[in-house]
């Protein structure tokens, strides 16, 4: 039994209305549109950055480039460059309308977009049913936005990166200074030690292994998601938390291995399972 940020009551899970809850996923789907753009740009923008930094540390000056971030420049297609149009910028249902492919060239668009929007609507929807009509629901929504974009960036580029991990840890453990009561049921000390104990468990977990193999065995922005989700959900989840993470991790890479000839030294992103079993221990974890 372990104890999360958010109050959740029998009560007020059946009386999230079908309202709140459409609600919610159309929100879902204009949240996970901007997700979207996180998930391509940030990581590109954290690139670029590095080049600058090396370059100064080099004594050279950086190239000038134009302005890049998660506004600027418009969305456009990757391909032909052609500014996305205003009628065609809907979540979802554009992909669908222009068949997955450029209204402009013809290109196809990733799969991911759609992917990213409707999950991220589905998610929204459950939060609602569960938390319902609640400053809870605020919160779960806050952390499953959050988990969405480091899934998909870790996926696409194996990036958990701090722009995302360390806000939400520091959301978790603002959260937990209101807590001890309604609607946060967790206060400072659990918070607290959830991420100090989230961190420390794969530091050592990654030194050991180190130490044994000579080879890095996961990044140090899982050691900062795990502590982010030790300061939401609490010491007592962390156990459950990194046994299914690591447990869906070994069988998923045993199949790319075996089934898709996947070399064993392609490095496996592990943030995705953390995010999706956190957000399972959020929504659908036993309460204290």
């Amino acid at each position: 039994m372990f104890s999360l940020p958010v109050h959740v009551s029998l009560a007020a899970e059946h009386a999230a209305s079908p309202w709140l809850i459409g609600a919610m996923g159309l929100c879902g789907l204009v949240v996970g549109s901007f997700l979207n753009t996180v998930i391509h740009r940030l990581p590109r923008m954290l690139e670029r950055a590095w080049r600058e930094e090396c370059a100064a540390l080099d004594g050279r000056e950086a190239q000038p480039a134009p302005a890049y971030n998660l506004a600027i420049p418009r969305s456009h297609c990757p391909h032909c460059n052609a500014p996305v149009r205003a009628q065609h910028l809907v979540p979802l249902l554009s992909w669908l309308w222009l068949k997955g492919r450029c209204a402009d060239c013809g290109a196809a668009i990733s799969a991911r977009y759609p992917a990213i929007e409707a999950l991220t609507a589905v998610l929204f929807g459950v939060c609602a049913w569960r938390f319902g009509f609640d400053i809870s629901l605020l919160a779960a929504l806050v952390l499953t936005a959050f988990l969405v974009a480091l899934a998909g960036i870790d996926l696409e580029t194996h990036y958990l990166p701090d722009q995302l991990t360390l806000p939400l840890l520091w959301i978790g453990l603002a959260l937990s200074l209101v807590g001890d009561g309604e609607p946060f049921p967790l206060g400072p000390r659990e918070a607290v030690l959830g991420a100090i104990v989230g961190y420390l468990s794969l530091w050592i977990v990654h030194h050991v292994f180190k130490r044994i193999t000579g080879k890095d065995g996961m990044g140090y922005g899982d050691f900062k998601l795990l502590a982010a989700l030790g300061a939401w959900l609490g010491l007592q989840a962390l156990l459950p938390l990194i046994f299914f993470a690591a447990l869906a991790g070994a069988v998923i890479g045993l199949v790319l291995i075996w089934v898709f000839k996947r070399p064993r030294e392609a490095p496996i992103a592990f943030g995705p399972y953390l995010a999706l079993f956190g957000w399972l221990l959020l929504v659908f974890g036993e309460r204290t």
